[in-house]
């Protein structure tokens, strides 16, 4: 893998957080056969890459139609990626992200909740889709360099469905103890990418020098 593709795994694996979410996926299918629960799985990851990839290739048109430019959008989206990883750093992720999930069953969509809160906000979230575009402004006009993030993306979202398919087992051999230190590396990690985003969007507004 390239730098730039070991970039975009890390990044998008520490904010999606497979990990994380696979207590919460066997949370929302108790109950329900393995059978379905694959499916369940399948149809949340392939919703969650079809949203990527869209606002991927279609997310700087419209911030260029609502008048947003890039240096602001890098700056914003690094605010909001250190936001999760202070989360993830002081476990108040996991604590909104159970939270999505009981609103979900009270609203009865737990039969199937591979829509939501699965595939939306939990495995393309506003930290997942703001890293994509980001990502992929930086490879604007080399279309394989695009596709090979996409290719990424589509490797953590796979990587998220083994972990659901595997959760229960995870859980076991991890402990509590073991999520929880797994977690706090994570954010560390998602911290300091997300002040590099920062970095570079006031370097494109002069505020910095390169």
């Amino acid at each position: 893998m390239t730098p730039e593709q070991i970039t975009a795994f890390v990044t998008l694996f520490v904010i999606i957080d497979p990990i994380g979410l696979a207590p919460i996926f066997v949370a929302l299918t108790t109950g329900i056969p393995a059978p379905q629960r694959r499916k369940i799985a399948l149809r949340a990851v392939l919703l969650a890459f079809a949203l990527l990839a869209l606002f991927g290739f279609f997310g700087q048109a419209l911030l260029n139609a609502v008048g947003i430019g890039m240096p602001a959008f890098r700056i914003s989206g690094g605010i909001l990626l250190f936001l999760i990883a202070v989360e993830m750093l002081f476990e108040r992720r996991r604590a909104r992200r159970e939270k999505q999930a009981e609103e979900a069953e009270a609203e009865e969509a737990h039969s199937d909740p591979s829509v939501f809160p699965l595939a939306l906000p939990l495995l393309a979230g506003p930290g997942a889709l703001a890293t994509v575009i980001l990502l992929m402004e930086r490879n604007a006009g080399d279309l394989p360099a695009q596709l090979s993030l996409l290719g990424v993306a589509a490797i953590v979202l796979g990587i998220a469905y083994i972990l659901f398919m595997s959760a229960s087992l995870i859980e076991r051999v991890l402990g509590q103890t073991g999520v929880n230190v797994v977690t706090r590396l994570l954010g560390v990690l998602l911290a300091a990418l997300s002040v590099q985003f920062v970095v570079d969007g006031l370097r494109d507004l002069g505020v910095l020098a390169g």
